[in-house]
């Protein structure tokens, strides 16, 4: 196949199916991977549409996906790089966005739920910060659920970028009914509380049901974010209350840090029944090494590389079509012992997600191709 085509298969690698969604410049598809036949999202980007701004946006987008590898954030397996386009493979959510699960709960969710969805957030927000990189645009839209996981993972960081402790970023981003005040005024801002404020919207529609500035029109709705006016239903606890209240402060300074937000008693409270322990895939060190031979053997025979080629591309950390095959065969695996688990020991698939901790794994380094 032509490098610079695009009828539906991406040099043999992957079957394009249908569209999943649409941008400015790219588009995104469901897309099969042909060796493993796992399931993928690819985002297609038209190379040619790009301004300056968009380019530097995308290659911001690229490189803190690869810096952030976490439970809660959504993979990146693949960068293709072609003439014409940018293909890059991601992981596939199986459960929707957070958005239409609220929308389907007009009241909110319990705060038991909310608890749970919202301490994935704020672990993967702070596992992010701690790598010093800002999202800027959290939202539920940006929020996928992976149902057989039982987990939550942030995803579209096209907006991120890496920031340094104390000083201020300048670019205006995100989306109205969820960005700072200081966005919002075009000021320069302190990164990490950008995305505490956005983290402070999330947890308030998560048990409400709705945005807490969300009014008939964008002036409107401005007003009430520069006011900081919002209400909260009498059912939501004082607990739950207080801290929406320390994220939704106009003043960054003054609002709540992500390590005071990780401490607060509502964050903290704890079901009898937390005791479920299951960290999804992130690394190379995580799968047995059973497994790991198991999988080479596989991509050898099947004429993926030579052993001697896995074997360098994971120790480089390299974002190419071996790793891609090697961490979605790894995940399949991961699946079907986690399914065997749920059946031998009577554990929901429900359960395991009401009852869920995650597990950091921290990466020194990154690697960044050339586009």
């Amino acid at each position: 196949m032509n490098k610079n085509s695009y009828d539906g298969k991406i040099a043999g690698l992957y079957d394009l199916e249908e569209t999943l969604g649409r941008g400015h410049f790219a588009v995104v598809k469901l897309a099969r991977h042909v060796f493993t036949g796992e399931k993928v999202a690819v985002k297609v980007i038209d190379k040619s549409k790009l301004d300056d701004t968009s380019r530097a946006h995308l290659f911001q987008e690229v490189r803190c996906m690869k810096l952030v590898q976490h439970p809660n954030v959504v993979r990146l397996y693949e960068v293709i790089d072609t003439n014409t386009k940018l293909y890059l493979i991601l992981e596939l959510g199986d459960g929707g966005d957070l958005y239409d699960y609220i929308m389907r709960h007009e009241d909110g969710l319990t705060e038991e739920v909310a608890r749970i969805y919202f301490r994935q957030i704020v672990t993967a927000i702070s596992y992010c910060h701690h790598l010093h990189v800002v999202h800027r645009d959290l939202k539920p839209e940006n929020v996928v659920f992976f149902e057989k996981l039982s987990i939550v993972k942030l995803t579209d960081f096209g907006f991120s970028n890496h920031f340094c402790p104390g000083q201020k970023l300048e670019t205006s981003c995100g989306s109205l009914a969820y960005s700072a005040p200081e966005i919002l005024l075009g000021d320069s801002y302190d990164a990490p509380a950008v995305d505490v404020w956005s983290l402070g919207v999330i947890l308030y529609m998560l048990v409400c049901g709705h945005a807490p500035f969300q009014e008939a029109n964008d002036s409107e709705t401005l007003t009430m974010i520069m006011d900081c006016k919002y209400s909260m239903p009498k059912h939501i606890s004082d607990d739950c209350k207080s801290l929406i209240a320390k994220m939704l402060i106009k003043e960054p300074r003054k609002r709540a840090s992500l390590e005071e937000i990780a401490k607060d008693k509502w964050l903290l409270f704890k079901s009898t029944q937390d005791n479920l322990e299951t960290i999804p895939l992130v690394s190379r060190e995580q799968v047995t090494e059973d497994n790991h031979n198991l999988i080479i053997s596989k991509m050898v025979n099947g004429n993926i590389a030579t052993k001697e080629e896995i074997l360098e591309a994971l120790d480089k950390n390299e974002y190419n079509h071996i790793t891609a095959t090697y961490f979605l065969l790894a995940e399949s695996k991961l699946r079907a012992q986690r399914q065997d688990f749920f059946v031998s020991t009577g554990t929901s698939v429900y359960t395991a997600s009401r009852y869920l901790k995650i597990a950091i794994i921290a990466h020194k380094e990154i690697i960044i191709d050339n586009f």
